[in-house]
């Protein structure tokens, strides 16, 4: 195995002054080192991790870091910043920079070296030793653990002498029963925050004379705390960023639901809280599938609002649509150009397929991707149940799904598939069963009796009105001409390019996709507006970092690059870097550029037959000049908007010079 980190991957003089001068200066000693195969691509993942939540740790931590498939194999590189560089964290800048790097599929023993490395950061004499060591290699050896095993190897001394003091004495009286705590904790990525909640809340149980197990749910699989074990204890606490897998053992003990961070920041309180819970006897009722019940409410982790909740289901079943959509939608599109549009009304190729015959492989693309797209509706439906209510809930979300597709309700149909399986389920797991049932519940009777109420309020309650809605729907968006498509390409530009690749740019483009699976003039001109203003945030970028290079860092110079493959690519997700630096700036202007450019695309009349692919997708674009024109002309606005904003910034007044004359002030 690889050390994880060598002398060359330590930087105990780290110049940069932003976290993402730090990441790239590190990332550039991993790409040095070999481990790293596409700097800009690791940067990105890098930076999508950053946006999910900041990775700075009170104490003077940063742990940027990310699992991507640019990474070639499990390594960590170490800086120390003498100014200290923001992170995010409470209590100010970080100096001690770990930046982790894990691959897609990394192994078990590689992902366990990085979650004990996590551990260490929670302690004070580990990070006070990085603090002050001044040879590179001495640090790599530290951080890698090997002064701390020879440590351990020495025999403890004072465990040895401990029965030659207590011999002859009288006996100790038994000792109070310990109050007795499980944890789960989990974060995004499983790499980092996860270990060091567990860390945390292990040392502040010690400190409390707190008996104390943790589960960490991280990206090496975790291990089921002993069943003996949660029966045992007095309270349970979830630290967590991710749904807790396997929810209903800790059914029926007191519950404290919460963040990583609070794990991390504040563990001393959530055990506190965990005892006072216990202390005046509050019991939540946990399910597979649910969050914590008191009394009957869902919870929903830290006590989400309805919204948020609502709008985490919608994305949990888009995520999950979109590989179907791209795949489909792309076999679809490549059929076309090969066969012409003539090709969606060919034989099966089951029946009839000629080797040598252009047109009959035209026809087996056309069919693999209409059978992908087949699958929509029932994977939306299916999702946002699962989202709901996890595993249980599959069953009738897909059923739900289906007899969408059947009655025709089509896209809105799913939704509300999706939506209803959910919260049917959700409802017959709040029932009160017998400890003999449990068992055959979620594999039985949840998908059984869900399937039926599902399948009767689809066929028989709200089935046909959302058919209805879906025609009118579908009418409108086929009559759409003049200020009312336009008024429409301006709303999906602003959306797609508000949070870039978050949930409003996912709803608009599932919006858009949701169209291609019963194609219309007026969904394929749908689909082309939200492309269009997808490409424009990166593109912005690139052509602002190409003209105004001085407005912008060195390292957002290099972003810039690869935001014009990005851009041209359709990946709304390279402006990230940027609007994360500099949101006030870079999100309104990529914003009004987005607008432009959808606005203009609805008022030409362009049409796209293709999910994704950008400008490598050009033959498939109906009026595909116009379409690139639009393009062009938002990308300008947006530049515009980001070069003046930033040269305002840049053009602030500042302090006259001192030239030894004297200053002249003039009071009113």
């Amino acid at each position: 195995m690889s050390e994880l980190i060598t002398a060359a991957l330590v930087d105990l003089d780290l110049p940069a002054e932003t976290k993402n001068d730090a990441a790239r200066s590190l990332a550039e000693r991993m790409v040095a080192a070999g481990r790293v195969t596409d700097l800009d691509g690791f940067l990105a993942d890098v930076a999508a991790r950053e946006a999910q939540m900041p990775t700075g740790l009170d104490g003077g931590i940063g742990i940027p870091h990310c699992r991507s498939e640019h990474v070639s194999v499990p390594t960590l590189a170490f800086g120390r910043s003498e100014r200290g560089i923001d992170f995010g964290a409470a209590d100010g800048p970080a100096d001690l920079i770990f930046l982790i790097a894990a691959p897609a599929g990394a192994d078990d023993d590689h992902l366990t070296i990085l979650s004990g490395l996590a551990r260490r950061l929670m302690d004070p004499e580990f990070t006070g030793a990085l603090r002050t060591e001044r040879d590179a290699g001495a640090a790599a050896a530290l951080i890698r653990g090997e002064e701390a095993a020879a440590d351990e190897s020495a025999p403890d001394a004072a465990a040895t002498e401990e029965p030659a003091e207590t011999a002859g004495t009288a006996p100790a009286a038994p000792a109070a029963e310990p109050f007795r705590i499980v944890a789960v904790t989990s974060c995004p990525t499983g790499i980092a925050h996860t270990y060091m909640a567990a860390q945390s809340l292990e040392a502040a149980a010690r400190a409390e004379g707190v008996e104390l197990t943790v589960e960490t749910q991280g990206s090496a699989g975790f291990e089921r705390l002993d069943p003996a074990v949660i029966a045992a204890a007095d309270a349970v606490i979830w630290s967590h960023d991710v749904e807790v897998r396997e929810k209903a053992r800790f059914d029926g003990k007191p519950l404290v639901d919460t963040g990583v961070k609070a794990g991390i920041n504040r563990p001393a309180e959530l055990i506190a809280e965990a005892r006072q819970k216990a202390a005046r006897g509050e019991i939540s009722t946990v399910s597979d599938g649910t969050g914590p019940q008191d009394d009957g409410t869902p919870s929903g982790g830290d006590h989400a609002h309805f919204g948020i909740r609502l709008r985490t289901y919608l994305m949990s079943g888009v995520s999950y649509m979109v590989p179907f959509v791209a795949a489909g939608g792309l076999l679809i599109a490549l059929s076309f150009a090969i066969g012409g549009y003539e090709i969606a009304n060919a034989k099966s190729v089951a029946d009839h397929f000629v080797w040598g015959e252009t047109a009959s492989w035209a026809a087996l693309l056309n069919q693999i991707g209409t059978a992908a797209f087949a699958f929509l509706v029932p994977v939306l439906a299916g999702y946002i149940a699962y989202g709901m209510a996890d595993r249980p809930a599959l069953v009738p979300g897909f059923v739900g799904g289906a007899i969408a597709l059947t009655i025709n309700a089509g896209f809105l149909g799913g939704l509300a598939a999706g939506l209803l399986a959910g919260a049917v389920v959700m409802a017959i797991q709040r029932v009160k069963v017998h400890p003999t049932l449990r068992g055959i519940m979620p594999v039985l009777v949840i998908p059984l009796v869900a399937s039926t109420v599902v399948g009767f309020l689809m066929f028989i309650v709200v089935g046909k009105p959302i058919a209805s809605l879906q025609r009118a729907l579908t009418d409108g968006l086929n009559g759409l001409s003049g200020s009312n498509a336009i008024i429409l390409g301006v709303v999906l530009g602003l959306m797609m390019c508000f949070d870039m690749g978050g949930p409003l740019n996912k709803v608009a483009y599932a919006f858009a996709v949701g169209g291609l699976a019963d194609p219309t003039p007026g969904s394929l001109k749908v689909m082309a507006a939200v492309m269009a203003a997808g490409m424009v945030p990166p593109l912005a970028m690139a052509l602002a970092t190409t003209v105004r290079g001085s407005l912008f860092s060195r390292t957002e110079r290099e972003n810039g690059r690869a935001a014009w493959v990005l851009g041209a690519s359709f990946i709304s997700e390279g402006a990230i870097p940027f609007a994360a630096a500099d949101p006030l700036r870079v999100i309104p202007s990529a914003m009004v550029g987005g607008a432009v450019t959808g606005g203009l695309s609805m008022a030409f009349g362009c049409t796209l037959r293709a999910p994704h692919g950008g400008i490598f997708v050009v033959p498939l674009i109906g009026s595909p000049f116009l379409y690139l024109l639009a393009i062009a002309v938002g990308t300008a606005v947006a530049t515009t908007l980001v070069v003046l904003l930033k040269g305002m910034r840049r053009t602030a007044p500042t302090p006259a010079p001192a030239t030894g004359e004297p200053q002249i002030s003039v009071a009113a």
